[in-house]
């Protein structure tokens, strides 16, 4: 047995996975240190605020709208308890996606900052609408995509349903 082959046996993975590892810790430890240069009790109160209205407010929202979507494309009787249709991902990944934008922008979405106009250069009043293009934009693009594999999956039903057909 090679050495690497004990490492990886052992440690689940290769050597090069634990180097990457190590140096993304390295790394978020600099980020920490230079975070907490500043303020260290005003970076300190926002984590742990984020972290309670994360795990008691939007956590359970998003888990009973994930629920919801989970019943509206349940699988057929056939295919076993909570089965779902692929159909599911093409509502989650827009939606993650636009949520997320929001948790980064909202305060230009919601036009809560004053000070951002030298900065970024746009008028106060187009974040919420372009937000809401790149929502819709994520929408279409997803039921696009699920139209099309919904199609190409039903080639063989269709060759099937006319057999003379090519």
């Amino acid at each position: 047995m090679t050495a690497a082959t004990a490492f990886r046996r052992r440690y689940g993975a290769s050597p090069l996975h634990l180097l990457l590892v190590l140096a993304s810790f390295a790394l978020a430890a600099y980020a920490g240190v230079r975070l907490l240069e500043g303020d260290a009790l005003g970076v300190a109160l926002w984590f742990v605020g984020a972290a309670l209205l994360h795990d008691l407010v939007l956590l359970p929202l998003y888990s009973v709208t994930d629920r919801a979507v989970q019943l509206l494309f349940r699988g057929r009787a056939g295919a076993g308890e909570g089965s779902l249709r692929p159909g599911v991902n093409h509502v989650r990944v827009p939606a993650f996606v636009s949520g997320l934008l929001l948790l980064v922008w909202w305060p230009l979405i919601l036009r809560r900052v004053g000070h951002y106009t030298a900065a970024t250069g746009l008028p106060a009043d187009v974040f919420l609408e372009r937000w809401l293009l790149i929502t819709a934009a994520l929408f279409a693009a997803s039921a696009a995509i699920f139209l099309v594999r919904r199609w190409h999956a039903s080639g063989p039903r269709r060759r099937a349903a006319h057999p003379g057909s090519p």
